[in-house]
């Protein structure tokens, strides 16, 4: 038996960290949207407990791959007999904000869960995600929604769905490194949605950023001159809202031509175009009755 889902990527329209926790994790606030740019996952069932994930992710051993994690968890918690064989086709860029890692975790705990029958709803399998990742959560929860404590904390939303002209600058940002800046703000005040909406909310790694990258300093200032560019997640991806594809085809050639002012070459950004999503494209054909 076999299934393919699509997983997605997501931006986080703003970011504020609004405190830390004892145990070194920090309380966010954040409004995730969902985007039509997904790797692709096909799952097949085995007789034997073995769980494979092909092909391998250079660099990472196969038993820290988030899939793999994600698929043991799910095994074991539910101690079902049952494996698989599980192939990736890798689009969305690794390390760059739009959770992609997260992402494929979360869809392989919906789609293993439908194959294997193991039975768990949606807030159990949260649940489980949450002891990978704290953005596992929401990719299992598949909507628009404003989140708080570790992230993991939904109020779903129906805002606009525009289309992003996404930056994708040529270096790696890492969370947990970031997380212990010391310039960091960590006190920053919960807003409403429609504050939002009216134009408040900022992205609270962006200082960090600009300082530590400036190859991400230079394109959010280039990205700037077309409109309010903003940081996602942790970086180093950066998004411009468009009213339509249109306008992001138009944004991105101008931008594209105008690299070097910034003292920025083709092969130090390259540049993606979705739309976004306030349900995740996850829970469609044949997850379609989970959503």
């Amino acid at each position: 038996m076999s299934l393919t889902v699509r997983s997605p990527a997501k931006l986080n329209l703003f970011l504020h960290i609004t405190g830390r926790r004892p145990d070194g994790y920090h309380h966010l606030q954040t409004l995730f949207q969902f985007i039509e740019l997904w790797d692709t996952l096909t799952f097949t069932v085995t007789d034997t407990p073995s769980i494979a994930v092909e092909p391998a992710i250079s660099d990472i051993p196969p038993e820290q791959n988030l899939i793999y994690k994600a698929a043991l968890l799910l095994q074991q918690h539910c101690k079902h007999p049952q494996g698989a064989v599980i192939h990736v086709d890798k689009q969305l860029p690794m390390g760059g904000g739009l959770g992609g890692g997260s992402s494929n975790a979360a869809s392989t705990l919906v789609a293993l869960n439908h194959l294997w029958g193991t039975g768990l709803n949606r807030s159990q399998l949260a649940q489980l995600g949450l002891r990978i990742g704290a953005d596992v959560p929401i990719f299992v929860h598949g909507r628009a929604a404003l989140a708080q404590g570790i992230g993991e904390q939904f109020e779903d939303v129906s805002i606009p769905e525009p289309w992003y002209l996404i930056a994708v600058p040529n270096c790696h940002a890492s969370t947990a490194e970031l997380f212990q800046e010391k310039q960091l703000t960590r006190d920053s005040k919960l807003i409403k949605i429609r504050d939002f909406l009216t134009g408040g909310g900022h992205n609270d790694f962006e200082p960090v950023l600009r300082k530590r990258f400036p190859i991400i300093d230079r394109c959010l200032s280039l990205m700037d001159t077309e409109g309010e560019a903003k940081v996602t997640g942790s970086g180093a991806c950066l998004f411009l809202s468009c009213k339509d594809q249109q306008e992001a085809e138009q944004r991105k050639l101008a931008l594209s031509y105008r690299l070097p002012e910034f003292q920025l070459e083709n092969q130090d950004v390259s540049w993606r175009i979705a739309k976004g999503c306030n349900h995740s494209p996850l829970y469609s054909e044949a997850l379609a009755n989970l959503g």
